[in-house]
Parts: C-alpha cells; sequence; structure tokens
C-alpha cells in the first residue's frame, strides 16, 4: 500500500503545472518550465565553481573520455543536464532535502567534475550515463577509488548489451579490484529500494525516440539487452558505493519528462521513485 500511495503521489506531481516550490527546501517558484530536453547549445560542461555557492545537496556529473562509441550515446554528456536538473526539482518536491539552488537561472545547481579535479571530493553524488564507453586513465583511477571508499557514491545508468558492460566491468575493476570489491545483483529487498519507495524491480526504460519509433519497444539492443540489470559494488562496510543500472536509461525518465505524454505516464513515476531511493540511500548510509 505504501509503494502505491507513494508512487501515486509521483504521478499527480506530473500531472499538475510545474512550480519549484511548495516544500522545505525548495526555491520559490520563480522559473518557466525546467521539465524539458536539451536546448541547443546547452550541454557545455558547467565545473563547479572556485568556491561552492552553498552547502545544499547537489548532483555532479562524471567527466570522462569515450574510448569507443555507443548507439544512441554521447559519452560523458548522455542525458545532461536536464536528467540531473529534473531529478532534483523532484527530490526538492517530495522531501525536506535543501536542493542548491542558482537564482540567476533559475534552476537547480549542478555540475560537471573530473577525476583530476580536487573539487570532485565536493561533490555529494556522482552520475554517469553511457559508459560503455568510458576509459579510465591511470592518473584517474586512484582518486575515484579514494572518493568511494571515503564515503562518495556513483550512480552509473544508461549503458546496454554486453560490449557495453564488459567494457564498464573492465574500466571499475581497475578503481576497485573484483577480488575485493565484487559486483553483486541487487534484490527487491535490498534498502536502496526500499528508502521511501518500496519498489520490486527497476523496469526498463529506453529512450523517448526509440520508444517512438519501435512501437513501444525497450530493449535498445533486441535480444543481447532483454534483461534489466541492477548491481552494486559496496565497501567493507557493506555500504553501496557504486550502482549500476543496465539495459535500462533511468536517466530519460527524469530527462524526457513531458516529452510525451504517454512515455511519461509508464516511465516517469517508477523512475523518480528509484531516483529518490537512490539519493536518500547515499545521504543516509
Amino acid at each position: 500500500m505504501f509503494w502505491r500511495t507513494s508512487i501515486a503521489l509521483i504521478v499527480a506531481a506530473l500531472l499538475c503545472s510545474v512550480s519549484f516550490g511548495g516544500q522545505a527546501g525548495a526555491k520559490p517558484a520563480q522559473q518557466t518550465d525546467l521539465f524539458r530536453t536539451d536546448p541547443e547549445g546547452f550541454t557545455r560542461a558547467r565545473f563547479p565553481p572556485a568556491d561552492w555557492p552553498d552547502r545544499d545537496f547537489t548532483i555532479c556529473r562524471l567527466w570522462y573520455t569515450s574510448v569507443r562509441s555507443e548507439r544512441d550515446g554521447s559519452g560523458w554528456k548522455t542525458d545532461y543536464p536536464y536528467s540531473e536538473i529534473n531529478l532534483l526539482i523532484r527530490f526538492s518536491e517530495m522531501t525536506a532535502v535543501r536542493v542548491s539552488y542558482d537564482d540567476a537561472q533559475k534552476r537547480p545547481n549542478t555540475w560537471v567534475v573530473k577525476l583530476t579535479d580536487a573539487k570532485l571530493y565536493d561533490c555529494p553524488f556522482l552520475l554517469a550515463s553511457d559508459v560503455g564507453t568510458i576509459g579510465i586513465k591511470d592518473e584517474e583511477v586512484s582518486a575515484l577509488r579514494e572518493y568511494l571508499l571515503k564515503g562518495g557514491f556513483l550512480w552509473v545508468d544508461d549503458f546496454w548489451g554486453t560490449e557495453a558492460w564488459d567494457q564498464w566491468q573492465d574500466q571499475i575493476a581497475k578503481v576497485l579490484p573484483p577480488e575485493q570489491y565484487p559486483i553483486e545483483d541487487i534484490s527487491a529487498a535490498d534498502p536502496i529500494m526500499r528508502e521511501m519507495f518500496d519498489l520490486e524491480k527497476v523496469p526498463q526504460i529506453t529512450n523517448v525516440t526509440f520508444w517512438l519509433k519501435n512501437n513501444g519497444k525497450t530493449s535498445e539492443r533486441g535480444e543481447d539487452s532483454i534483461q534489466v540489470h541492477v548491481r552494486a559494488i559496496r565497501d567493507q562496510h557493506r555500504r553501496i558505493v557504486v550502482l549500476m543500472t543496465h539495459n535500462t536509461d533511468v536517466g530519460d525518465s527524469f530527462e524526457r519528462e513531458r516529452e510525451s505524454t504517454e512515455y511519461s505516464r509508464l516511465f516517469s513515476p517508477p523512475g523518480y521513485a528509484l531516483g529518490i531511493n537512490v539519493l536518500l540511500y547515499a545521504m543516509t548510509q
């Protein structure tokens, strides 16, 4: 019953006109509709300033070098920036968490961070998409390992099929050797699936263009991406430090909100439910 009631709150929010406000931690409603996709040119990296504007919660997008290509992917900037902007708006509306906010741009603050940047250690939450193309350089390995083992959290999403998985698995193994930090499947009983919403599974979410062009199909790599994998790497205290959502594009359920009414109705509520669970887990564990 709790799951159904909570998801209903997200559905209600999606049906209402957006105003960023109404709960503790939210800014007054000042902007027009932020729930849209990237306008052309908006994917320019927004790196952290010398001094953080505040200490409220934010999301950092991992900047990385792509060493191979994937269909429909665009490397580090895949789903950037409206995936995290929209998620932070909903997070502020549905929890009491204070979200960092840019009054001038009338939007939540989000940043792009390089692993070699000291600002990495100020990021409470790290997000990366299309990681089937990632190449983690030797000089980046120790920084990411230190960040994760000192309390950081990384969520990687939107990578499809065996080749993408193998590339990611090979690269993260340089950071967290699998003999010491094995990759595990996440069950519905895991605390990350029960933080605010009781989730029995993570649905397969495709990008809206693929969904529209393929009559509602969701497996972007056909038979090679039929099954959604929700996996994690844990530290020595059993805290999840890396969450992996493979063969699904949860970020598009945030980024593409309102681009298609039917798409949003089907995918945004469960996508946001997972996203809010993940953010709360990362903040509290």
